[in-house]
């Protein structure tokens, strides 16, 4: 029997991720999911599994039908759904009166269930959350009952707000596969056993590395997954090194150079460090050449020489402030915000 794991897909969610780009991401996240049900038709994949945060909040009645429209189409694959904490099952959710296609079973309650499918010897268990947060261990008890020779487990949480997860407890639960959500990142907490599939893409700009979804394979000689990277873009966290030479048209090619290398499909938090010329102050809304980066966090500092500026100026302001920058650490925040005060004192000088 062969499945697919994925989880956090967070269908109508509206990430920004840059200018040229902000009004496509939500239809590339809907496009994502249909990728990943082409691939169960073209490899007769039997189960998909999606744990949790399907919609990134409560999904609209149109949004499940056209959601329904592509499983129906799915001819060889079972589709089991729970509900995570973005889209919980609230008393009026649509999730709870919507008709699905047959191929499609949704776990509707707070308890642990079981959906059986005895043509491929297997019984699929979860639970759904009502409410945005659940903090008592609600899997700590949820062992498989054996109901069919092969069982898997759908669990969504991982920290203290969203049902804490012990591994250890998973482990002693005697499933054949445990297939995690909430986690944004691809995790295999135990090989071949219990996994995160992370966000099939990702979501924010934290949520970097690759993304994709679990491929596995259970068989009397027992179960087989592995990560498939999968994602059409990845968020980027990229620190550019700034000389005291460079000029802010040069660190603009520098920053069309880094994205050339790395895709332009990608989306971008660039940070700026080093020492720049304290004739600089780089204008970091000009540093976007593709309109993919999210933003520009600018820790340079100015490479001011010190020691001549605080011997030409003894016994005035500039060379009190000099003297006082010296007491403190290069990256502590009295030492920038000195750094600031000569530069501001310089400037004036110049006026």
């Amino acid at each position: 029997m062969r499945f697919i794991h994925i989880a956090d897909i967070h269908l109508g969610a509206d990430p920004y991720i840059g200018s040229s780009r902000k009004e496509k991401r939500e239809k590339e996240i809907w496009t994502s999911l249909e990728r990943v049900l082409e691939v169960c038709e073209s490899k007769h994949v039997e189960m998909l599994l999606i744990a949790g945060d399907l919609f990134h909040r409560q999904p609209l009645r149109r949004e499940l039908k056209e959601l329904d429209y592509l499983f129906s189409k799915l001819t060889m694959t079972e589709v089991v759904i729970i509900a995570g904490n973005h889209d919980y099952l609230k008393r009026d959710s649509y999730y709870r009166t919507f008709q699905w296609s047959k191929n499609v079973h949704m776990i509707l309650d707070r308890e642990i269930q079981c959906v059986e499918f005895p043509a491929y010897s297997l019984a699929i268990y979860g639970m759904s959350y009502d409410t945005k947060q659940i903090t008592e261990e609600c899997y700590c008890d949820a062992f498989a009952q054996r109901r069919q020779p092969y069982e898997i487990l759908l669990a969504h949480g991982g920290d203290d707000s969203h049902i804490p997860i012990k591994k250890e407890n998973l482990l002693g639960l005697g499933y054949d596969y445990i297939a995690m959500g909430h986690i944004h990142k691809p995790q295999i907490i135990c090989p071949d056993k219990i996994a995160y599939a992370g966000a099939l893409e990702p979501i924010d700009k934290n949520d970097t590395g690759v993304h994709g979804y679990i491929y596995g394979e259970i068989t009397t000689k027992g179960c087989r997954i592995r990560f498939v990277p999968f994602a059409m873009r990845s968020y980027i966290h990229q620190t550019i090194e700034v000389n005291p030479s460079m000029t802010e048209h040069e660190l603009k090619e520098t920053v069309a150079k880094v994205i050339d290398e790395k895709g332009k499909e990608n989306i971008y938090k660039i940070i700026l460090d080093g020492m720049r010329d304290p004739e600089i102050s780089y204008n970091v809304d000009t540093l976007d050449p593709y309109g993919n980066v999210i933003e520009i966090t600018d820790q340079t500092r100015p490479a001011y020489q010190f020691d001549k500026l605080k011997e030409a100026n003894k016994g005035n302001i500039l060379g009190a402030f000099v003297a006082e920058l010296e007491q403190y650490p290069e990256n502590s925040m009295e030492h920038q915000v000195l750094c600031e005060g000569v530069r501001a004192l310089m400037e004036t000088r110049r006026g």
